[in-house]
């Protein structure tokens, strides 16, 4: 028999149980990246994260013969559904065992969630925030998942939601390329010369942590206004900006940034990460000292690098402020000899031209992820 427990989130041990289903699941998995679990936790704290100033979100395990076989998270995204005029619900955090009955009841239960609330659609995998990729996987099972910039799961998943009755709403596609292979047209590097030259856009470097900090807000800001046309839009609240700016300085490597100013604002951007994947899997979660000095020492070794954040404001796209931002993407991927592999983290497919450009510039399409909908 199936039991759905719903997560007393003031219960550390309901938190901790949810916590551990994908580490049962995926234990030993080679391409399987553990998230750290304080970020788990923090999804799961209202008095933490800033979705719960505007948002819902409950947590639910599934149980079998009194173990845990499966988990799900059901979210109401209110700022979303007002930018969009809509009534959806997401699920989020979706584990399960290869038992279509054990889905079926996880669904069920976010299903009813949903319509107790007045909503009429269930989309996802969709999370709390542009950082916590999308979709479930549908092609690449092969790749190691880039640290928890998207999501990985066993091929069977996508089964187990299909047969439910979910359809595709969007794409979102990987790419990948060898960074000394990346080279742009000469008509593009031209148009990014021509509009340097011009002094419309000028380009910042950053050489300590401290100095990229200044900028901080800024590159905030532009961040939530260069996505305005993706599928997956909706206006951030400033703490949801701070947050998530917060949360790339952990990782980032100054000397990689590229920023792209007019009149000393933020208009484009391209953020380059150190993949620090394998010491993450080391780590199996964890962030004490030694699990820190790991993911310190992989960034300085990781012959991999992922390009997840590149944008240009929509009204620049035309003014050579695009061809400026692929030039900038060409600057980084050569600038360091340390990186031979790269990805492009996770381009929706609504993103029409940047797909197009990136075909273009011959990188290569090798995971994607799907993000599901069905009418409740």
């Amino acid at each position: 028999m199936i039991n759905i427990h719903k997560v007393d989130l003031s219960s550390k041990s309901d938190i901790d149980r949810f916590v551990q289903v994908p580490f049962d699941l995926y234990a030993g998995h080679p391409q399987w990246v553990p998230p750290f679990i304080t970020d788990v936790k923090t999804m799961m704290n209202p008095e933490k994260h800033p979705y719960y100033e505007h948002s819902d979100a409950e947590f639910f395990i599934a149980e079998k013969d009194g173990k845990a076989v499966g988990r799900i998270a059901a979210l109401e995204n209110k700022p979303f559904n007002r930018y969009h005029d809509a009534k959806d619900a997401e699920f989020y955090l979706f584990e399960c065992i290869d038992d279509q009955e054990v889905a079926n009841a996880l669904f069920k239960t976010v299903f009813d969630w949903a319509r107790d609330r007045g909503l009429n659609k269930m989309v996802g995998p969709k999370g709390f925030g542009p950082l916590d990729g999308y979709g479930i996987q549908i092609e690449g099972f092969e790749h190691r998942q880039m640290m928890n910039m998207m999501n990985y799961n066993y091929p069977y998943y996508r089964e187990l939601v299909e047969n439910l009755g979910f359809v595709k709403v969007v794409d979102f596609v990987s790419s990948y390329v060898q960074p000394q292979d990346f080279q742009l047209p000469p008509k593009v590097r031209k148009a990014a010369e021509i509009a340097k030259k011009r002094g419309t856009f000028k380009v910042l470097d950053f050489k300590n942590k401290r100095h990229l900090i200044q900028w901080a807000g800024r590159i905030g800001q532009a961040y939530n206004k260069a996505f305005v046309d993706n599928w997956e839009y909706y206006p951030l609240s400033q703490r949801e900006i701070d947050f998530v700016v917060d949360n790339v300085m952990t990782i980032v490597d100054p000397n990689l940034i590229k920023i792209i100013t007019k009149d000393d604002e933020v208009v484009g951007f391209v953020f380059p990460f150190p993949d620090v994947s394998e010491a993450m899997q080391k780590n199996q979660g964890k962030l004490g000292p030694i699990a820190i000095l790991r993911l310190l020492l992989e960034i300085k070794r990781t012959k991999w690098i992922s390009f997840n954040g590149v944008g240009i404001l929509p009204e620049f796209q035309g003014l050579g402020g695009n061809a400026i931002m692929y030039a900038e993407l060409e600057r980084a991927m050569h600038a360091n000899q340390q990186f031979v592999h790269s990805e492009l983290t996770q381009v929706a497919e609504t993103a029409e031209q940047m797909r197009k450009d990136l075909k273009n510039l011959g990188v290569r399409f090798y995971k994607n992820h799907r993000v599901y909908q069905r009418d409740i």
